[in-house]
């Protein structure tokens, strides 16, 4: 139990019955220790490192690296992966002093609840409940064509019908929805056997990206790296809302290769990066969440920058980037040097990985949906854990169950964006909050100070604005919908059923 001081009367009597309203650190943890809605902790540094690394090193590593590098920035591919690592350094600074003052979980949303206020931890819930589903549909489809490539050479074809839509031909994936099933009963049935389970699979595709990276550099040619930022294109760019919204407001058109090509570059490769963030939504599961939830985010960051950029190093040294493949750049690029044995290593071992990430985006999302349900901003039942397993099984297989559905049914071609702005919006609010919580809480007992506060949150605030103003128009477009549809929920459901409502004078109609 935390050893915080009592709130302060300023925060404890701010906006009491408004949508402003705060759920102070005491209160958050005091509910955690509820016998029917108290999470099992069973988690160590180590088991929040595996996650972490389980989630982010995923379609990033195996596709992104050959078409960015191929389109926009050349061998210096290594540099944009640095410069989206230092966004999510500086998020994860913001996440690592949130997650260990505030060992609850939820993530983003508990601890928006803690400094913003009741509305704004809804809509960032809210977010990451689209954020994780998105995610785990899109990687489960992912995943499905790795294995039906597996199966096509193994001589075994799945019928179009039951190989999803693509190609604007509509069919159901099967196999994706099989993983999301099976995933949701491993999580169902407790934390410690899917940490276990994840380092098996983590273990899996480390190893095969340290492969990666060892025999590679021996098929490296110098003469692949000239030059190594290639000169500056101007880019057409996209019209209406295909356009990032950065090109409609200033009119400024991204450029390929050049030094401005790697910060493009570094706005798509975010995308490797996402899912550090899911290590916080476990903090009340850990038993020292103080000491382990920032090692568990900040070494899963640094592990998954540095393999990065040593495999996109080895990568474009392999094969000129002109000559990457877009698909299966890693793979191919083995083949392009005459050794198809390592080139189907690493598609087994993409296929492996891609499982750890949906389980670990299925993880967050359920937790995430407990912690709103437990704070009656759902339906309360959802809130109640196994009696056996100590997970949170109710909310798990509702989701489990939707994201089977969507990933059977849809396609993956806009839903990564929505994802990637999701991400981005919740490191605006964290970084913000910290500040917040400094001012209003600084008693609080913080085991992990983020440095140099205010400049690192501000820093942070400003990378993922750019990051997210260079996404098409239609996305900004897409989110605002859901967040829409998100305050509506709340106004006609969430506000009048608040546990905190209900406790400081609300009345619930």
């Amino acid at each position: 139990m935390s050893t915080a001081q009592g709130p302060t009367s300023r925060e404890s009597g701010r906006n009491p019955n408004g949508v402003l309203r705060t759920k102070t650190v005491e209160q958050s943890i005091q509910d955690t220790e509820e016998p029917e809605h108290a999470l099992k902790k069973s988690l160590s540094a180590l088991d929040l490192t595996v996650f972490g690394v389980g989630v982010i090193i995923g379609t990033g590593i195996f596709v992104l690296t050959g078409k960015i590098a191929k389109e926009t920035a050349g061998p210096s591919v290594a540099l944009a992966f640095v410069v989206a690592g230092v966004v999510c350094g500086l998020a994860a600074l913001c996440y690592a002093e949130f997650a260990s003052t505030v060992p609850v979980a939820g993530s983003a949303y508990t601890f928006s609840y803690a400094s913003l206020g009741e509305l704004p931890a809804w809509i960032i819930g809210w977010d990451l409940v689209l954020e994780l589903a998105l995610g785990c549909a899109v990687v489960a489809v992912g995943w499905s064509g790795y294995m039906r490539s597996l199966l096509d050479t193994a001589g075994f074809t799945l019928p179009d019908f039951l190989s999803g839509t693509h190609d604007g031909k509509f069919g159901f994936d099967l196999l994706a929805c099989i993983l999301v099933l099976v995933i949701t009963a491993v999580l169902v049935a407790g934390m410690k056997l899917s940490s276990r389970v994840t380092s098996v699979i983590v273990g899996v595709k480390v190893t095969v990206v340290l492969l990666v990276i060892v025999v590679g550099a021996f098929f490296i040619t110098g003469s692949n790296y000239q030059p190594f930022v290639p000169p500056a294109q101007d880019t057409e760019g996209g019209t209406g809302l295909t356009a990032p919204l950065v090109q409609v407001l200033f009119g400024f058109t991204p450029t390929s290769f050049g030094v401005m090509g790697i910060f493009t570059a570094a706005a798509v490769v975010f995308f490797a990066f996402i899912g550090f963030d899911i290590v916080a939504t476990a903090a009340e599961e850990t038993k020292l969440p103080q000491r382990d939830v920032p090692r568990g985010i900040l070494g899963s960051l640094i592990i998954c920058t540095l393999l990065y950029v040593a495999v996109s190093v080895v990568v474009t040294g392999m094969q000129k980037y002109s000559d990457l493949s877009t698909d299966a750049p890693l793979a191919d690029a083995f083949k392009s040097v005459g050794h198809p044995f390592w080139a189907g290593l690493i598609s087994f071992g993409a296929a492996v990985g891609l499982t750890s990430v949906c389980m670990i985006l299925l993880l967050g999302q359920s937790r995430v949906f407990f912690a709103m349900s437990r704070d009656g901003l759902l339906p309360k039942t959802f809130s109640h854990v196994h009696p056996r397993f100590g997970t949170p099984y109710r909310s798990t297989v509702l989701l489990g169950a939707i994201v089977a559905v969507v990933a059977g049914f849809t396609s993956i071609d806009e839903l990564a964006e929505l994802v990637n702005i999701g991400t981005l919006f919740a490191f605006v609010v964290v970084a913000v909050g910290v500040v917040i919580l400094r001012r209003r809480r600084p008693d609080l007992p913080r085991s992990f100070r983020t440095p140099l506060v205010p400049l690192v949150p501000a820093l942070s605030v400003l990378a993922s604005l750019w990051l997210m103003l260079n996404l098409p128009s239609e996305t900004w477009l897409r989110f605002g919908v859901w967040m829409l549809i998100g305050v509506a929920v709340y106004f006609l459901y969430g506000r009048r059923h608040s546990k905190l409502g209900r406790t400081s004078g609300t009345p619930v109609e």
